[in-house]
């Protein structure tokens, strides 16, 4: 079993990772990025067992996603009745989404991608 192309443009993406493109041409890609090449041999060379696991970050993923801009929904409501929204919601979401994303690097034995937020860092204005 292998993943299909669209699971591992997902797990890339989830992994912090830029696009991969058609393939190792032009200046990007895994020749530049060691970490890069790291996770594309261990899309190539995990076990099925490794394979369902993955698969199973994937999916929680893709909800964990979605679930982020879903909660642009209830931004406009501050209180209703007695209903009040957790003003921290999407950035909750945004936390835990990119928690897990850490997750699945962590379980694939790769450093997070540029484009997982790191935690320690924080941008006080």
């Amino acid at each position: 079993m292998s993943f299909t192309d669209a699971q591992r443009t997902d797990i890339r993406r989830f992994c912090g990772y830029p696009a991969y493109g058609a393939g190792a041409s032009g200046f990007q890609g895994w020749r530049f990025f060691q970490a890069y090449g790291l996770l594309e041999y261990r899309l190539n060379n995990l076990s099925a067992a490794e394979e369902a696991v993955a698969l199973q970050y994937v999916v929680t993923l893709q909800n964990l996603e979605m679930a982020v801009p879903n909660a642009a929904e209830n931004l406009d409501t501050d209180q209703a009745a007695v209903w009040t929204r957790n003003r921290d919601e999407p950035r909750d979401r945004a936390a835990l989404f990119d928690d897990w994303r850490r997750r699945l690097c962590a379980f694939l034995g790769i450093p997070p991608g540029p484009a997982v937020a790191d935690p320690g860092i924080t941008l006080v204005v």
